[in-house]
């Protein structure tokens, strides 16, 4: 092996936006011309049905040369966890139509919030009711090439990286992976301890900062996040997919400092 190979390359990481974060007072076309001005590759949406819409956000994207990577699809209202079964009937519904409108729209892939725990629904009930819906929708996912993505999220459901790990290999599917969340572990744990455990579980990441202290969310880098640890552990894991930002919106100028932020963050795997 030559000593060039034997260098572990730097995964070439990919700069995103969620679409609801550039002006709202800007034309569709103008939004996504702004995030290719800005140096973003790729934007993340909310989900989209209507054959139309659809048509006219996947046109504003390419005019613009920029993807649209990813669907927020979410699940809060309608969560896999329920023991309600009109509530799971709709939220099947809903995901299903998501993932095809995903398709169209040249995304990869679907953020899934599975479950919630709470007084009424106990952990295991959320584990286990979520696996068994969600395992309803392989066989969709995989027609449609398009992944479901389960985000660790504020529900109170997948606390530790090592159950993460577990719950997604279960599944037993290249089409159920992880959307992880590097701002949302901060207030109980560390994310480059999640990332290497999750390794190549990780299909997307979506970046902010929280303060411990205050319990607050705050820009790229103004936070408790250890970014040079969370820039290595991905280049260990092999990542390189989409750093999403994942913070409030703003103007031109707030956009433009957040995407020199996120150069720096990814500028941190650099070869001195």
């Amino acid at each position: 092996m030559s000593q060039s190979s034997s260098k572990q390359a730097v995964p070439q990481l990919k700069k995103g936006v969620l679409l609801g974060m550039l002006p709202g007072s800007l034309s569709l076309d103008d939004r996504f011309k702004l995030a290719h001005d800005l140096g973003f590759d790729g934007v993340e949406v909310h989900p989209i049905t209507d054959p139309a819409e659809i048509k006219a956000t996947r046109d504003a994207a390419d005019k613009a040369g920029v993807a649209i990577h990813s669907v927020m699809y979410g699940g809060w209202q309608t969560p896999f966890s329920s023991a309600d079964a009109a509530v799971i009937e709709k939220g099947l519904e809903d995901l299903s139509a998501t993932l095809a409108g995903a398709k169209e729209l040249g995304a990869d892939g679907v953020l899934l919030v599975p479950g919630v725990v709470n007084g009424e629904t106990r952990y295991i009930d959320c584990y286990q009711r979520s696996q068994k819906h969600i395992k309803t929708l392989i066989h969709t996912a995989e027609k449609l090439g398009v992944h479901i993505l389960i985000e660790n999220v504020w529900n109170n459901f997948l606390l530790s990286p090592l159950e993460f790990a577990r719950y997604i290999d279960e599944f037993k599917s290249p089409w159920v992976q992880a959307y992880f969340d590097v701002g949302n572990v901060i207030a109980f744990g560390w994310s480059e301890d999640w990332i290497r455990t999750l390794g190549h579980r990780i299909k997307k990441v979506h970046v902010k900062d929280f303060k411990r202290g205050s319990r607050e969310w705050v820009n790229l880098l103004d936070g408790d996040v250890n970014w040079p640890e969370v820039r290595k552990s991905l280049g260990e894991v092999g990542y390189n997919g989409y750093l999403t930002t994942e913070l409030s919106g703003g103007n031109e100028k707030y956009l433009r400092d957040l995407s020199k932020r996120l150069d720096k963050i990814i500028n941190l795997g650099a070869k001195p």
